[in-house]
């Protein structure tokens, strides 16, 4: 048997990545909705859909500064063709004269009729009078103050924004599963709303174990490793949605590795763990979590189809039974098990969906090979093609995906049958949504 043939055989005994989402997800809720006032409920998910209580804008209203009049009282305005804002000009040659009857600003309240042959001067955002079907530009006008000539007329309708133009009572504003941004916040205000129904923001704990860890500022000795995975996924968490905590890092120790991640269950929605995974002798965070003892939760490890980094954990820790996500120690397998498993969940229990990242079809632009039996994901970089659809550059990865991943704003995807990839061929890329 060759040692591509073994390799092969070997993956063909590991549980495919899918299959492996699917048990873990299947395990998981959102987590119970709250209220939240509009300001605190930024970041977070919409549980609900959020339906606009009133319409928007309220009342019919002036949408520029100037004259608000009845049409018919304009049509002996000049005509003097057409503007990209009002259409065309209707009327005759000369101007129309108007009596200027009252100013109305933003904060005018009292209701007021218009008569034949008069105006009223509005603000932008005034209230219309009654009778009112148009508002003439100032400068459209000798800008008069008892009577004003109207020079041009505009369309019917041009300057007026009509109760419910923009939103309609009853429109939905966001749907379920989606992220409060700015912009929603502006219009939940506007439509009447101060409070909104969110799933929380999931509180995750990072921690790092292995008696060989180091904290930052130092390079590593023989017998050392720098902890650049406790930094790096508690950023990956935060880049999520979640609300992250970097414990930093827990020596191998069995009891106090136990203790640690109980005691970071009154904190936590996840635990997210690196290192240990594996089932060599120093690897005792597998050993320590495998353990089935009642009321403390466990987890279990499994070897995934998947590169690199092929094996995970997943189960819960504590009373509590706070999920536990397990992680390979080496740092680009840490962050590539972040992205396919860690993230999903996070996004699961903040309720958002999708769960998983945006892909799309990329013309690869250079031969790339892979593990067969694998599913690898390979950091690269996306672009969009001139006349549409997207190209892809694969950067280094296997033993230097760290480094890839530093300069990647996709994952190149190569499934568990693909050895080779050609260049010219259509591949799947995961977009990472870096601002680059």
């Amino acid at each position: 048997m060759t040692a591509t043939a073994d390799a092969e055989a070997a993956a063909n005994e590991l549980m495919p990545l899918a299959e492996y989402l699917g048990s873990v997800l299947r395990r998981l809720r959102a987590l119970p909705p709250l209220d939240l006032d509009l300001t605190q409920a930024h970041g977070n998910v919409l549980a609900n859909d959020v339906l606009a209580p009133h319409p928007y804008p309220a009342f019919d209203q002036a949408a520029i500064d100037g004259y608000a009049a009845r049409w018919e009282d304009l049509t002996g305005a000049g005509r003097v063709g057409s503007h990209p804002a009002f259409g065309r000009f209707e009327g005759g040659s000369r101007p129309v004269r108007l009596n200027v009857v009252g100013d109305l600003g933003a904060a005018s309240w009292r209701p007021v009729r218009l008569t034949p042959g008069t105006c009223f001067s509005v603000a932008a955002g005034a209230p219309l009078p009654i009778g009112s079907d148009v508002v003439v530009p100032v400068h459209w006008t000798d800008q008069g103050m008892a009577a004003v000539e109207i020079l041009h007329a505009p369309k019917r309708g041009s300057g007026v924004r009509r109760a419910g133009d923009e939103i309609a009572a009853g429109q939905v504003l966001a749907p379920a599963g989606a992220y409060v941004t700015p912009a929603m916040v502006a219009t939940f205000a506007a439509s009447g709303i101060g409070h909104v129904v969110v799933r929380p923001s999931p509180r995750v704990v990072v921690v790092a174990t292995g008696d060989e860890l180091v904290d930052v500022g130092r390079p590593s000795q023989p017998g050392q490793v720098v902890d650049a995975n406790s930094h790096a996924l508690t950023a990956a968490a935060v880049e999520a949605g979640a609300l992250a905590y970097r414990i930093g890092i827990c020596d191998d120790d069995p009891e106090g590795l136990r203790g640690l991640l109980e005691d970071q269950t009154l904190r936590a929605d996840l635990i997210i763990t690196t290192g240990g995974t594996g089932s060599g002798p120093g690897d005792m965070l597998r050993r320590v979590l495998s353990r089935r003892d009642p009321g403390r939760g466990a987890v279990e490890f499994t070897d995934v189809a998947l590169s690199p980094g092929a094996t995970l954990g997943f189960g819960t820790v504590g009373g509590e039974e706070v999920p536990v996500v397990c992680l390979p120690g080496e740092p680009g397998s840490a962050l590539i098990g972040f992205e396919v498993l860690a993230r999903p969940v996070i996004q699961l229990l903040a309720g958002a969906e999708p769960v998983f990242r945006p892909s799309v079809k990329a013309h690869l632009l250079e031969t790339v090979s892979s593990p067969g039996g694998l599913r690898e994901f390979r950091p690269a970089h996306v672009a969009e093609r001139r006349g549409g659809g997207h190209t892809v550059q694969p950067l280094a990865g296997g033993p230097y995906t760290l480094s890839g991943l530093a300069e990647a704003n996709g994952l190149l995807v190569l499934g568990e049958r693909v050895t080779t990839a050609a260049a010219g061929s259509t591949v799947d890329v995961l977009l990472l949504d870096r601002r680059r």
